[in-house]
């Protein structure tokens, strides 16, 4: 699906296709050290939980970058935090430009627990160093040009991911999440107003219109690199399902139950997950099936397993693959269990549609690719992201830069000077094509 699309770079520089000075070499990589330290734990990584300490440091401490750097900040009710190159007149994306929405880049600001440094933060720093840059060599811009540090993605904290992007799209409000817990027991609602946000703080509210969003992130998977290129246009992002599914059988001696007279829960969940192995393979990429935890009770070495219970994620760029697959997932659990005389029930908590990326802002990064002469790939992406959020409100699209051997939401997390320059070169190309030209 990847390589059909894997194209060449082509030299050309047509006389409109305006040269920019060189961007800055350092800066880059030295800011992401510099965020890293906000959240710098024992174990090397980084972990800032939304309205944490750490977060909240290190929101305000970007803050203060923005402004620095020429960009008005702004703090939504959320804890979204803004950084704005304002102009005059400005038009939206859409090309009849009847309204005046801005363009926005940017990536969240949260991490999991022992994350690296590169995670959501490279879009920020990126987005901040694109603006400046444009800002000193060509002033205030036709469109009003934005950064976002949106203030969680991950899911780290409590039971809910993307509120950054949902609260700003209007998918979820406050009053929906404000009973959830985190592992102390703190709810939802005092996080927010112990770090300074939610109703009645002077803030505006987190609901904005946006007339692109563009995301700028590192892959997190080994795709790029395998294939030696440097940018990654997303063409789809995965649409997931997760389950717990639960198997019931009876408890029984381990030495004196013959193997055809038991109900071993255990073995019928072992079973299953060799089917869900075997429907994968069979459906091909990018279709993939994860079992990551199973727990056995009454998980005494000696005696047969009452009840196994297992995790699933399954996950296609299409719907109706997924439909497909899980229902022959399905058809698989229920003749094992009638086979081994076991119950088995099954509990969806996660639902997330695939959802395509722009077509227009994918073929205009295709575009600067080829005339940067920088290797590109089109591409979906396996995991979850604000974009998917987004797409749903306006066009959206998201850059890949390689992660070096596919590691992320790990300390040892890396991406090369050049490929992290390569994505900040292709972002300030879309920006001023966005921002400054007719």
């Amino acid at each position: 699906m990847m390589t059909e699309f894997d194209v060449q770079p082509q030299p050309g520089s047509p006389e409109d296709y305006v040269p920019l000075p060189e961007l800055e070499l350092v800066e880059l990589q030295a800011m992401l050290d510099w965020l890293s330290t906000y959240g710098a734990d024992a174990q090397g990584g980084v972990t800032r939980l939304l309205y944490d300490n750490a977060w909240s440091e290190a929101q305000h401490a970007l803050a203060k970058q923005m402004a620095d750097k020429g960009l008005v900040p702004t703090f939504d009710q959320s804890g979204n935090l803004y950084g704005t190159l304002n102009s005059e007149g400005s038009a939206s994306f859409d090309e009849d430009r009847k309204a005046p929405y801005p363009i926005v880049t940017g990536s969240h600001i949260d991490s999991v627990v022992h994350g690296g440094k590169y995670d959501g933060a490279y879009g920020i720093v990126a987005g901040i160093l694109a603006l400046e840059y444009l800002h000193k060599h060509f002033g205030r811009p036709k469109r009003t040009l934005k950064v976002v540090s949106l203030c969680e993605e991950e899911g780290s904290r409590f039971p809910f991911a993307y509120w950054g992007s949902r609260s700003i799209t209007g998918v979820t409000t406050l009053e929906e999440v404000q009973h959830l817990l985190d592992q102390q027991g703190v709810s939802f609602s005092q996080a927010i107003l112990e770090a300074g946000f939610g109703p009645d703080r002077g803030l505006e509210p987190a609901a904005q219109t946006y007339g692109a969003f563009i995301e700028l992130h590192i892959e997190q998977g080994q795709v790029l690199e395998r294939h030696s290129r440097s940018i990654g246009i997303v063409s789809d992002i995965v649409g997931q399902r997760r389950y717990n599914i639960t198997v019931i059988g009876e408890a029984n001696h381990a030495g004196t139950t013959p193997m055809l007279w038991r109900k071993d829960a255990l073995a019928g969940a072992a079973d299953m997950i060799v089917a869900i192995r075997r429907i994968a393979l069979q459906t091909g990429e990018p279709f993939v099936a994860t079992v990551g935890r199973i727990v056995a009770e009454p998980g005494v070495g000696n005696v047969v397993a009452a009840k196994a219970t297992f995790s699933l994620d399954i996950r296609h760029v299409r719907q109706e693959i997924l439909d497909r697959c899980w229902q022959d997932m399905l058809q698989a659990f229920r003749r094992i269990a009638a086979e081994d005389q076991l119950r088995f029930k099954w509990e969806e908590h996660l639902s997330v549609t695939p959802t395509p990326m722009n077509e227009k802002i994918q073929q205009d990064i295709q575009e600067i690719c080829e005339r940067e002469q920088i290797s590109y790939l089109h591409m979906p992406s396996g995991a979850g992201h604000d974009s998917q959020i987004f797409q749903s409100a306006c066009p959206t699209a998201m850059i890949f830069v390689p992660s070096q051997q596919g590691i992320s939401h790990n300390p040892r997390e890396f991406t090369t000077e050049t490929d992290l320059m390569n994505g900040l070169r292709v972002l300030v190309r879309l920006l001023y094509k966005y921002g400054y030209e007719d």
